[in-house]
């Protein structure tokens, strides 16, 4: 199999996010199959090879033969610029958040994080390999989250010590200045965390409910949700979760089954849920099934899995183009599409 790049601006610093942790983890786990480099491109770092130096060390001509590097990029707004700099070379988009509005050049394959993010790149880029590959969950959430019916939960002792957890971060205004007041003047021992946390594992096992509502972060911002997996690490913990379901999220979190809209209609009607759930969460918690099937489809051996297959059929398709020139499939512009359809209307209607 190819040698693997991921390319991420830097691991430290303003670049450390939730979208990078999770680009290392893949990498981490995609590093079982084939070998693997992280590399940089905005922040030299001693431990990592620099975008530039690579480019300067590898002539284009040995990036058209068979078995070369394959990269991929990730970082949204980034991403045409590094797909410009590394044309004619094997290369792969891991696309988590979407609407960034770029579009794609033809060939380049699309590895989604979501189903939310694979239909938008379906709908744009419809003669590009596509293919759906989520965040895997790291083993410590399924080996130590208190769910009901591990061994875990088991030891747990009396209630715990959080009702309602939130974290501020993307948390809507809604949820910070007008549903947590509420909540605290019930009763209820609510905690905004806003700050690094050395266990996030245990944080979670500590909350009977997690709240999380990113709709507005991200409407604001004009992209997606590109996966959520702190709802998802909510519910391998035990906690009732109230969501919101925008984007990505809409992929894992089944309203009633797995989780709880948030932001429900009106505030009372929010606070009025999430005391139950405090109150009795076995009343509230997910369905034991629908968790148990949701958290097999994101374990580490599933998700390494599909990376293989889809690593395969990606160094095929380049092998196809660079190596061998086949002719690639061009997708129709939307301007051409709907004259074609105007030109088929017109002809219906001259017929009758």
């Amino acid at each position: 199999m190819r040698a693997i790049r991921f390319l991420v601006p830097g691991t430290t610093g303003r670049f450390r996010c939730g979208g990078l942790l999770v680009e290392l983890q893949t990498a981490r786990l995609v590093a079982r199959v084939a070998p693997v480099e992280v590399v940089t491109y905005r922040q030299r770092e001693p431990e990592h090879p620099f975008l530039d130096d690579l480019l300067r060390a590898e002539p284009l001509s040995e990036a058209c033969t068979s078995g070369a590097t394959l990269w991929i990029v990730s970082w949204g707004f980034d991403v045409p610029m590094l797909l410009r700099r590394l044309r004619g070379r094997a290369t792969a988009y891991h696309a988590h958040s979407s609407g960034y509005g770029f579009a794609l050049p033809p060939g380049v394959p699309v590895l989604a994080v979501s189903r939310n993010t694979l239909g938008y790149w379906g709908d744009r880029a419809p003669r590009n390999p596509l293919f759906l590959v989520p965040n895997a969950l790291e083993p410590q959430w399924l080996e130590r989250g208190a769910r009901p019916g591990t061994a875990v939960q088991a030891q747990q002792q009396g209630p715990r010590p959080i009702d309602v957890l939130i974290q501020q971060r993307k948390t809507s205004a809604y949820v910070l200045d007008q549903l947590v007041p509420a909540l605290r003047q019930r009763g209820l021992r609510v905690e905004v965390q806003s700050g690094w946390v050395d266990d996030l594992v245990d944080l979670f096992n500590s909350a009977t409910v997690y709240v999380y509502d990113s709709a507005d972060y991200w409407r604001g911002r004009g992209v997606s949700e590109g996966f959520g997996l702190p709802p998802v690490e909510a519910l391998a913990c035990g906690c009732v979760v109230f969501s919101s379901l925008n984007h990505a999220l809409a992929d894992s979190l089944d309203p009633g089954l797995l989780a709880h809209q948030i932001g429900c209609g009106m505030l009372e009607a929010d606070v009025e849920r999430i005391a139950a759930a405090v109150a009795d969460p076995a009343a509230w918690q997910a369905s034991p099934d629908s968790l148990a099937a949701l958290l097999n489809q994101l374990q580490e051996p599933v998700l390494l899995e599909r990376w293989q297959r889809a690593v395969a059929e990606i160094d095929h398709h380049w092998q196809l183009w660079l190596v061998e020139r086949a002719q690639l499939l061009m997708a129709l512009p939307p301007w051409r599409l709907r004259c074609r359809q105007m030109k088929a209307a017109l002809r219906r209607r001259l017929r009758l």
